[in-house]
């Protein structure tokens, strides 16, 4: 079975945990895509805001610029990153 860290699981979903970001789990250096999503599933309230832009912080300084931040059924938070060029 194939880790949701994997990269080609990420390329599939196009999407990555927020925390596997910010615990340094993941490469994306062959990612395919020039959009991404990522998905803020942990912590309660704010704490879910933070990982998500703490995510796209962190992935700015590889390339990525974010686009923008929702909520889904008021539970989850996505961001979208686009790969500069």
């Amino acid at each position: 079975m194939q880790s949701n860290d994997a990269p080609e699981s990420i390329a599939q979903r196009r999407l990555v945990d927020a925390m596997a970001v910010l615990e340094n789990r993941v490469d994306l250096r062959g990612y395919p895509h020039r959009y991404l999503g990522v998905a803020s599933e942990r912590g309660r309230g704010a704490q879910r805001l933070s990982y998500a832009i703490a995510a796209a912080e962190v992935l700015s300084r590889y390339g990525w610029d974010l686009v923008n931040i929702t909520e889904i059924y008021d539970r989850n938070i996505y961001a979208l990153l686009q790969r500069r060029g």
